[in-house]
């Protein structure tokens, strides 16, 4: 498995999601919400061979950096965990990473030292922190 970075707003971002974003089945993975991008955007594709198994966008802001709106294919946690790894590894001395988790991840997110702030209905909101513990 590899992990590619690709800014917002690059071509072979879309030439790699778009048949994924595009797809009902997916959509409906992520509750109908559609998948935004913007030049504030870094996603982080997990790949095998020619095909995504799944991908998480960071929007970059004053505040934070938030992951939102990821897909992982068949809900892989060893795909969560590569893809966090080097999310964490990129952005952990930035700031503040935060993260908008389904319910369905939050076990994942946990393992990786995320700690939840904001429960709603289908989502957790989480923060990293470095060590783990509050």
């Amino acid at each position: 498995m590899n992990i590619l970075k690709l800014q917002g707003l690059d071509g072979r971002l879309f030439d790699l999601v778009t048949p994924l974003v595009m797809n009902p089945a997916v959509l409906r993975q992520n509750n109908n919400y559609p998948f935004k991008t913007t030049c504030n955007h870094v996603w982080y594709i997990a790949m095998d061979e020619q095909r995504v198994l799944g991908f998480m966008p960071v929007k970059m802001t004053l505040t934070n950096n938030c992951i939102d709106n990821y897909y992982i294919s068949g809900d892989n946690s060893s795909v969560i965990e590569m893809l966090l790894d080097r999310i964490i590894h990129d952005f952990s001395s930035d700031g503040s990473l935060v993260a908008v988790v389904h319910e369905r991840h939050v076990e994942d997110f946990s393992m990786k030292n995320f700690i939840p702030c904001v429960e709603w209905k289908k989502y957790v909101k989480m923060r990293y922190h470095e060590g783990g513990g509050a």
